[in-house]
């Protein structure tokens, strides 16, 4: 299927690894232009360098920390007329919210939810000058199914989520659509940084749990970065004008509702 979209000018945060990557090699074999961002300069560099030499694309980064305003304006700098944004970041780690004190709420907001947010802010108002954007951020399941250790990210994320819901209606009448994917379990380094924060001295080891997660998901595995890459690309796409303030589970059927 061609997704139209050869040409298009793209800015993603958090695409030196897993998710964010995945979703760069996406566009970049659709001849998008685009321009990755990630806090750390050698990993960012080697992907940059993977993607031109797998795809031919034109490639730019910028080493930043999207949680700074510094940090947001080189990036918008560097590609200040997106036709597409892809909001990714990390998460915190699991814990229990009784250690959590106002700071780490604090936090787990400036950087899950707030930067998104003035991403968008800064970008939105030029793709519907022109008539055409797609923004994607890239969120959790977690706001559909909360998960009891990531007290932190449910919370956050979902805010990001309630927030594009009302920017999505705002939007898609001047051609831009809000999305947000929802990943279950996904093989990635974040994955198993999550799983190692939850590990205990005295209980089941990172392996145990590792394989224990995939059984218990109806799909009896892990996703696949790529399978996110390119449901990412599919909403980017010309034929995904009429979708706007969706939040995509692709989680492998773990979500137990009909809706």
């Amino acid at each position: 299927m061609d997704l139209g979209i050869a040409g298009k000018r793209a800015l993603l945060t958090g695409a030196s690894r897993g998710m964010g990557r995945a979703c760069a090699e996406a566009l970049a074999r659709e001849s998008c232009e685009i321009t990755i961002c990630a806090r750390s300069a050698g990993p960012l560099e080697e992907t940059a360098e993977a993607i031109r030499r797998a795809t031919g694309a034109t490639v730019h980064t910028v080493a930043a920390d999207v949680t700074t305003e510094e940090g947001r304006a080189s990036i918008i700098a560097a590609c200040p007329d997106p036709d597409i944004l892809l909001n990714n970041a990390g998460g915190k780690a699991p814990g229990d919210f009784r250690d959590w004190d106002r700071d780490e709420w604090v936090s787990a907001v400036e950087l899950m939810m707030i930067p998104p947010i003035l991403m968008m802010r800064a970008t939105v108002d030029g793709m519907m000058e022109r008539g055409w954007g797609r923004i994607v951020n890239i969120v959790s399941r977690s706001v559909k199914i909360p998960q009891l250790e990531l007290g932190l990210s449910n919370g956050a994320r979902s805010g990001l989520v309630g927030f594009t819901a009302g920017l999505a209606r705002q939007t898609i009448a001047r051609g831009v659509t809000v999305n947000n994917l929802l990943p279950g379990i996904v093989d990635s380094d974040a994955q198993r940084e999550h799983i190692e924060g939850m590990l205990t001295g005295d209980g089941p080891s990172f392996d145990e749990v590792w394989s224990a997660r995939a059984k218990a998901n109806p799909a009896g595995r892990y996703g696949r970065p790529e399978e996110i890459g390119a449901w990412f690309a599919f909403l980017c796409s010309q034929h995904s004008g009429f979708v706007t303030g969706q939040n995509l589970l692709i989680d492998g059927g773990s979500y137990p509702g009909t809706y």
